[in-house]
């Protein structure tokens, strides 16, 4: 899964893609490089990141959901936004990856009438708030109860099973310690059935992990992006997000041979 933000603040690639025109272009070299999915979002969800406006979030996201449909890519739209979610899946997107778990109480309705497939992700708190001193008493226990409770939800609503993905959610709302006993323990999350969904990519724990005096800045965390989502791929992952489509789709190649071999 390519991410492709069309913000002007993501922690990443924030105003990389701001253009729409940018955006379609940047979309389908990922699909050139190897990516199944394109997942759009027009709202950061970094830390501290402040709320858009759906009117804004809806004119960043739909032209480039329509386009890249239009040419036959597996689009995604992450969103927290039930309004966002309907006129991305009106315009061809397939997937609704929702941050926040169906909070918005129209998104499940949203989702179950046009029989998407949902990623549900664990976050802590909100953007603006989520890395304020998280804390928990067994944070692999919680997180993978929490996934589990909403996917029922889901169910109970009309989503089909197999239409529901789950993700931990690393570095929303979690101290480093956290995310690496989430990924160490994937395989719990594995477990439930749902597929796994993961998202490491550039993410800040990786640059605190290889420099913690200095975390290194975003574009110093290649190889150990690529770390992180091996050893997710080998505990069980499904779907790697990955902002790096070419590099992570080789290195994805190379371990599903030596695991399947």
């Amino acid at each position: 899964m390519g991410i492709l933000n069309v913000t002007p603040d993501s922690f990443s690639d924030g105003g990389l893609h701001f253009a729409p025109r940018d955006a379609v272009s940047a979309g389908l070299r990922m699909v050139g490089d190897g990516a199944d999915i394109v997942d759009v979002g027009g709202e950061s969800t970094r830390p501290g990141a402040e709320p858009v406006p759906v009117e804004e979030e809806l004119r960043r996201v739909i032209p480039v959901v329509e386009a890249l449909a239009s040419e036959g890519t597996i689009v995604s739209v992450d969103t927290m936004k039930a309004a966002v979610a309907r006129e991305a899946l009106a315009a061809g997107a397939r997937i609704v990856n929702d941050v926040t778990a169906l909070r918005d109480p129209e998104m499940v309705e949203v989702v179950a009438a046009a029989q998407c497939t949902v990623c549900l992700m664990h976050m802590k708190g909100e953007p603006r708030t989520m890395q304020s001193n998280p804390e928990y008493v067994d944070v692999v226990a919680e997180v993978r109860d929490y996934l589990v409770d909403r996917a029922r939800f889901a169910e109970s609503r009309g989503i089909a099973p197999d239409r529901i993905w789950i993700d931990p959610g690393f570095g929303f709302g979690k101290t480093v310690r956290h995310n690496l006993l989430l990924l160490k323990h994937l395989d719990a999350f594995v477990a439930t059935g749902y597929p796994v969904l993961i998202g490491v990519s550039r993410k800040s724990t990786i640059g605190k992990l290889l420099n913690p005096e200095n975390p290194l800045p975003v574009e110093e965390r290649y190889e150990g992006t690529l770390a992180a989502q091996v050893v997710a791929q080998t505990k069980g992952a499904r779907i790697i997000r990955t902002h790096d489509v070419k590099s992570a789709k080789r290195a994805a190649m190379i371990t599903a041979a030596i695991l399947d071999a």
